[in-house]
């Protein structure tokens, strides 16, 4: 069960990878992190709270990140 979460959480933001023209906002990145975090937390048995807490602050911070798409 927990191998299928991870597989469609990478489905996922494979799919959305794809998107050229996809811009998104900080906010977007901050609570898409935060899902991908805890289902991935939970996915490999860690806690899901810490794993969206990490997930959060990854996805706000990609903003300004050199090399991935600029946020609106």
């Amino acid at each position: 069960m927990q191998k299928i979460a991870l597989l469609v959480a990478a489905l996922g933001l494979a799919g959305l990878a794809g998107c050229e023209n996809y811009q998104t906002s900080a906010a977007e990145r901050t609570v898409g992190g935060a899902l991908a975090g805890a289902v991935i937390a939970d996915a490999t048995g860690g806690s899901k709270t810490q794993g969206a807490l990490i997930g959060a602050v990854a996805g706000g911070v990609s903003c300004g990140v050199p090399g991935l798409p600029a946020c609106r």
